[in-house]
This record gives structure tokens, sequence and C-alpha cells, in this order.
């Protein structure tokens, strides 16, 4: 059975560079050409913004043009942010704050895609969450 994942950021990340963090399962489900692997350009923006900042948190191993070229060798399809996307924020519970995780679960839900995360405060949003 194919399913579409759309990748938090971090998944992607951690996909490209053969994080140890990305459990087996996941690993497997990205590899599966069954599936199709998604990547929103609020992944990218997201990129874009931490990784001028590399002294906040876990430094990014690549900027967002390098991170554009990478997703798309992957096989990543590309998820544009449209309006329907930005006004599904508001009907979503205020279990998470970050703003890029809002609209990853936003855009996840108004085009039938999984999310697939290891971020638990967005696995507390249960239904076409799944963990990473």
């Amino acid at each position: 059975m194919s399913v579409r994942y759309l990748l938090d950021t971090h998944v992607a990340v951690w996909a490209a560079v053969g994080d140890p963090r990305l459990k087996k399962g996941t690993r497997k489900r990205l590899l599966d050409p069954a599936n199709t692997l998604f990547l929103s350009a609020v992944s990218l923006q997201e990129i874009a913004i931490k990784f001028a900042q590399p002294n906040r948190g876990d430094p990014l191993p690549f900027s967002a043009t390098e991170a554009l070229r990478i997703f798309t060798e992957m096989g990543c399809a590309f998820v544009d942010i449209r309006p329907v996307h930005a006004a599904g924020v508001e009907d979503l519970p205020a279990l998470h704050a970050d703003p890029f995780d809002r609209l990853l679960l936003a855009q996840a839900r108004c085009e039938g895609l999984t999310l697939l995360t290891a971020d638990t405060k967005l696995l507390a949003y249960g239904h076409g969450v799944i963990a990473a």
C-alpha cells in the first residue's frame, strides 16, 4: 500500500544526512518506492532561517539552496504554500506554538498527506501524523 508522506523539516534533514535519530522503520518507509515523499516550501524557508543562525540549537548541515538540490535528488515532490494552507492553521488546537510546524500540519491535512515527524507536540495532534 502506498502512502504519501509530508516530511517534517528535521525528518527530511535526518534522511538526507543518514542521521541515526531516524528510526529503522522510518528509513524503510522513506526508501519504499511505493511511497511518495513530499517536502513543503515552508521547510526550505525554515532551513534558510535556521542555517543563517548557526548558534541557535542544532546546527543545520546545509543551506536552503543545497537542501532544494538534495531533496530533489532524493525524489521529493514539493508542496507550495497556498492560502488554504495558511487559513487551515486557524482550525488547529493550540497544542504547538511553532508556526512552521503548524503550517506543515495544515498542509498535510489540506492535501491528504501523512505528516512524518519526531516532534512530540505534533504527534499529539493524532490523526494524519505518525512518529518518525
